[in-house]
């Protein structure tokens, strides 16, 4: 296979944007916890995994993408194996949850973070060798299969906000294929009867008629629909808005001690990870909040340029995958965080403590890269 790379063509606005990106990261994580200075172990553990993940990014770029989709069904494997396994061996999180495995050196890990990236890699390699029957019913019925296994192992942990995230980003990976727009028509239509009948059950009570959700889950879709009846669970995300509105226009500023603080008052839940936008807001302000948007939006935009010029059909999808996953899951967070949405748990990438998430979108952007050293002038 032979290697096709223009260095003049290596993506750094997609790097400087990464870097800008995770270095807010670093600074937000370390006021979110309150800590006294960066050599608070957290901080470090984040810096750690941020040297770790831009280099390993680097790397990545400069290996061959066709390589990785040719190993792509190894990976696939090897994802069904581990998932698999925490489910036997892992280690019990919030509500139960069986979501974490305890690596030596590494600590504890989330192997689905990591699965997402094994998952577009497969997926790129599946449409372009099926592209010529992916309009076909056998040739949807196999990738549906191959898309119900990881999906369905991910939501008995139970972790269905990264079961979305996965469908999601194979959706828009299938629908940047050649497929035709009747079976694009018909998944929009099966999609929104999917909503109708979920809202059906929902406002007639009959919600335990739905096997994927767990209790707890079925709390927050309730709050998020009567917040004024459930106003202790909706606390959460109520002080998440608040500190987003007292942020007003500039912020508060990062690691202030005001006692007019949200975060500083110990309201906020989870302020280093699902609700680390409430920091942003409050801390940095409505400018500030912007700003980081615009950012991630130049990364999803970059992605999109990428696929645009890819050299092979897999590349373009690869790009795709990565900008779906990492569009979807900022704003997904974001609207938790601002109440749009219902709480699921969903971190922010690059600023959500938490290094296995980390890694994981360093390794997805360090693939896009790699397509752009082989893109078309």
């Amino acid at each position: 296979m032979k290697l096709d790379y223009d260095f003049k063509q290596y993506d750094f606005r997609l790097l400087f944007l990464m870097i800008c990106l995770n270095t807010a990261g670093v600074f937000i994580v370390r006021s979110a916890i309150s800590a006294e200075s960066f050599k608070d172990t957290l901080v470090v553990r984040q810096i750690m995994g941020s040297f770790v993940g831009l280099s390993m990014s680097i790397g990545i770029s400069l290996f061959d993408y066709r390589k990785l989709c040719k190993y792509s069904p190894y990976l696939y494997a090897a994802s069904i194996l581990l998932l698999a396994g925490v489910r036997i061996y892992g280690t019990a999180s919030g509500h139960g949850a069986m979501r974490w495995i305890t690596v030596p050196v590494l600590g504890k890990i989330q192997p689905a973070e990591f699965v997402k990236v094994a998952l577009i890699l497969f997926f790129a390699d599946y449409l372009q060798r099926v592209k010529e029957d992916i309009n076909t019913p056998h040739g949807l019925l196999m990738e549906a299969l191959y898309l119900l296994l990881p999906v369905g192992l991910v939501l008995i942990q139970p972790n269905l906000s990264t079961a979305i995230i996965m469908t999601v980003t194979v959706f828009a990976m299938t629908f940047a294929s050649p497929l035709k727009l009747r079976y694009i028509l018909a998944f929009v239509g099966i999609a929104l009867i999917a909503l109708a009948l979920l809202f059906y059950l929902f406002s007639s009570g009959l919600y335990d008629k739905i096997p994927i959700l767990q209790g707890y889950q079925v709390r927050r879709i309730l709050t998020f629909l009567h917040p004024d009846e459930n106003s202790n669970d909706f606390a959460q995300q109520m002080y998440s808005i608040m500190a987003i509105g007292s942020g007003m226009f500039k912020g508060k500023g990062l690691f202030n001690h005001s006692i007019f603080s949200v975060k500083n008052g110990n309201f906020l839940v989870e302020e280093d990870n699902d609700f680390i936008f409430a920091v942003i807001g409050e801390e940095l302000g409505f400018r500030g909040s912007i700003i980081i948007i615009i950012f991630f939006l130049l990364i999803i935009l970059e992605c999109l340029i990428i696929a645009y010029k890819a050299k092979t059909l897999s590349g373009r999808l690869i790009s795709v995958g990565v900008m779906a996953w990492i569009g979807f899951q900022t704003y997904t967070n974001i609207a938790v965080a601002t109440g749009l949405f219902p709480n699921t748990g969903i971190t922010l990438p690059f600023f959500s403590r938490g290094v296995s998430s980390l890694l994981s979108v360093y390794f997805g952007l360090g693939i896009v890269l790699n397509v752009a050293l082989q893109r078309k002038t």
